[in-house]
């Protein structure tokens, strides 16, 4: 843990740090306490049907994981990332404001139905919907704000010209926050998920309400004492000029044999001359005119028409991986499931004892202790003991950590659509098939194997990708290598929603009830889970084409740590480059 004080300048250090990391966890714990059971909330009290709330929730989760991207963009280019913290605690804190009202004023929502009632002819109306989208959508933007830039910040904060020990700093900084985050994410979907199931809406959506004031109070309070960066240009504005010099020079004819001196490359760059993949972008770096093109310092006069080499064999690494990160994306569907896992859990007998009974929605809570707890055993207990049977030093490849991943996730989608089916059988046995209410004697820990599979996954391929886009895309990107797994993620929900509607659309008519259909023992949730299991097994050949195709990673077994220390060492002036947008 970091006990010394990083600068002798008062502002930033460990002081700073901890109220950074404080307003994350606060936030995070506020807005997982409200998203996690929201699926009952929707259905209860605005009467619609386990589809339709899933779509919004997962619409709300691509949002919720977009956002950041943006946020990052506009505090890394014009605003700063404290006033866009700053900007995010705020409107977060509306949303939720706003959220908890529709629990006290009755005519924000349509009157109380039966859970998942196929009798309960009640429909929210127009205004009570969009006042419901303006408060999640207020969530989102705000959650944005944050999470965009709160991990970026906090290493602000820690700067010091020592870079050797900033790197070991740095590191367990990184280190802390995460374990913080996963923590309070685990907290909201036990205990605050208990205190909506035991008190009720109002006091279920206040608690996260006064989190959030605690979380605002904690970043503003701590103001006076911020180290805050200036805003300055951003990756994606790179990105951006590659493409408009590219076409800008369309029309130029490009030759495997031109001399270095016509490429625009940065002063002691190792890349002087762009490689053959993906060549129409090397017209962005071509030099035609050096009087024209050039300042007299070497600079390009029009960054929007001339680009360095470096900027070009960016872009084309990141396009590289692009095929890999989409496989990822599509296994990511499977972890978006959370609202049809709850309505299942809430059907079967969860008690634990005969006073106390597990919440429907913290059972998606095993999928975070399971995923930890395959990280642990894979780090302390799995490599060792192989290394220790071969004689030398052995890990899993990238490659293949993400490629096993994609496997067992397409496994565990298998085993649900089981798990399901014997549910429904039961349902039916038991003479219950009409009362999507009745709880049945099945016990809820059967979901467990699947939890526990999933999270193999997610501990094999969630970590694999990440350390994939770490490892294989330059130093000077590492903000975008933090970046793409968000996007996969919102990409995922966006996918997962597209899928229900087509399930919704295809498979229903008047004598057939839809497999997603609100009364869960009538549908046939297993058939759905089926499906999301053969797109998994499909992702899997086609992951396996896609690595083919990448071929061999060029940055062996090197990690995320790996990738701090080299990159803090070299120079302490790159900090905000390296760590800009990170969340």
């Amino acid at each position: 843990m970091i006990t010394e004080p990083l600068l002798s300048n008062p502002k930033g250090g460990i002081t700073a740090l901890l109220f950074i990391i404080a307003n994350e966890a606060l936030e995070r714990l506020a807005s997982f306490g409200l998203s996690t059971n929201m699926i009952m909330y929707l259905t209860r009290e605005y009467g619609m049907d386990a589809a339709s709330g899933a779509q919004i929730l997962f619409l709300y989760s691509a949002a919720g994981n977009f956002m950041p991207i943006i946020g990052a963009f506009l505090a890394d280019t014009y605003v700063g990332r404290y006033p866009m913290i700053g900007f995010g605690c705020i409107t977060s804190l509306l949303g939720m404001v706003l959220l908890w009202l529709t629990t006290v004023i009755p005519e924000a929502r349509v009157p109380s139905c039966a859970q998942f009632s196929s009798e309960c002819n009640n429909e929210a109306t127009t205004p009570q919907l969009l006042f419901l989208y303006f408060c999640l959508g207020l969530m989102s933007i705000g959650a944005g704000g944050i999470r965009s830039c709160s991990l970026a910040f906090g290493a602000d904060q820690l700067r010091k010209r020592d870079s050797l020990k900033y790197a070991g700093i740095l590191e367990s900084f990184f280190s802390w926050y995460y374990v913080i985050s996963s923590a309070s994410v685990f907290i909201s979907m036990t205990c605050l998920v208990y205190i909506q199931d035991a008190l009720g809406w109002k006091v279920g959506f206040g608690v996260p309400v006064l989190l959030m004031i605690l979380s605002t109070l904690s970043f503003f309070l701590a103001s006076p004492i911020y180290v805050k960066p200036k805003a300055k240009a951003n990756w994606l504005v790179g990105f951006a000029r590659v493409l408009v010099a590219s076409f800008r020079k369309r029309r130029i004819e490009l030759c495997s044999q031109n001399p270095d001196e016509l490429y625009h490359h940065r002063k002691g760059s190792a890349l002087v001359v762009p490689s053959e993949r993906i060549r129409f972008l090397n017209r962005a770096c071509v030099i035609t005119n050096p009087e024209e093109d050039l300042l007299p310092d070497g600079r390009a006069s029009d960054p929007w028409c001339l680009c360095t080499v470096d900027q070009v064999e960016e872009l084309k690494a990141l396009i590289k991986v692009i095929p890999i990160w989409s496989t990822g994306m599509l296994v990511s569907v499977n972890v978006c499931q959370n609202s049809f896992l709850l309505l299942q859990a809430s059907t079967m007998n969860r008690h634990i004892t005969s006073k106390f009974e597990i919440p429907a929605g913290s059972f998606y809570a095993f999928l975070l202790l399971s995923s930890t707890i395959w990280i642990a055993l894979y780090d302390r207990v799995i490599i060792p003991l192989a290394s220790k049977i071969r004689g030398k030093p052995t890990r899993l490849g990238l490659q293949q950590k993400i490629g096993l991943g994609i496997l067992v996730s397409a496994a565990s989608m298998a085993v649900l659509a089981i798990i399901e089916r014997v549910r429904r059988e039961t349902a039916i046995r038991e003479g219950i098939s009409d009362n999507p209410d009745a709880a049945m004697h099945m016990s809820a820990m059967w979901l467990l194997p699947f939890y526990f599979l999933l999270g193999f996954s997610e501990a094999m391929n969630g970590v694999g990708q990440n350390e994939f886009f770490y490892t294989e895309l330059p130093k000077s990107m590492s903000s975008v290598a933090s970046n793409l797994f968000s996007i996969g993620l919102s990409a995922a929900s966006l996918v997962a929603s597209f899928i229900v509607s087509v399930v919704r659309g295809f498979i229903s008519g008047e004598n057939q009830e839809s497999w997603v259909s609100s009364n869960i023992n009538k549908g046939h949730y297993d058939y759905y889970y089926w499906l999301l299991a053969t797109l998994g097994f499909a992702t899997f050949i086609y992951y396996l084409a896609c690595s083919k195709a990448y071929g061999p990673c060029k940055g062996g077994q090197g990690g995320i740590a790996g990738d701090v220390r080299e990159g803090s060492a070299d120079d302490d002036d790159d900090v905000d480059d390296d760590y800009s947008s990170l969340s």
